[in-house]
């Protein structure tokens, strides 16, 4: 499934924006623990190299979206979470950015603090109805 895929990448990405190195045998880990198959593992590296490629017009794109809140004080799940949701709803045509919204909500929920989830739910809602 792709929700696996998803959490998968989003363990990678909240890895590295802690500093930490996520490497092949990592991943790779990963993607077995969560029985992600051979479609599924592609999407997450798709998901995963869209964010490190265009990281910092995401976080631009995030930054105009959180005002009066500086993103250091965003929770570092919160922030991976986003990062992804966005470059699904920027990059990934084939993806109806209310999927994309509704993923990055459930993911909140299981990895970050309660009101998360409706921070997430808002920043996005005011990328996709913009």
């Amino acid at each position: 499934m792709r929700s696996d895929a998803r959490e998968a990448a989003f363990k990678v990405v909240f890895s590295r924006l802690l500093g930490g190195d996520c490497p092949r045998t990592y991943r790779s880990k990963l993607y077995a623990q969560a029985k992600l198959d051979e479609n599924e593992q592609e999407f997450a590296e798709r998901l995963i190299g869209c964010v490190e490629k265009h990281r910092e017009e995401l976080s631009g794109i995030l930054a105009q979206k959180v005002t009066g809140y500086a993103q250091e004080r965003i929770y570092t799940a919160d922030k991976a979470v986003l990062l992804l949701a966005l470059a699904e709803i920027e990059y990934f045509d084939e993806i109806p950015p209310v999927v994309s919204v509704s993923e990055a909500t459930a993911l909140a929920r299981k990895y970050s603090a309660e009101k998360s989830t409706d921070f997430v739910n808002g920043v996005l809602g005011g990328v996709i109805n913009a």
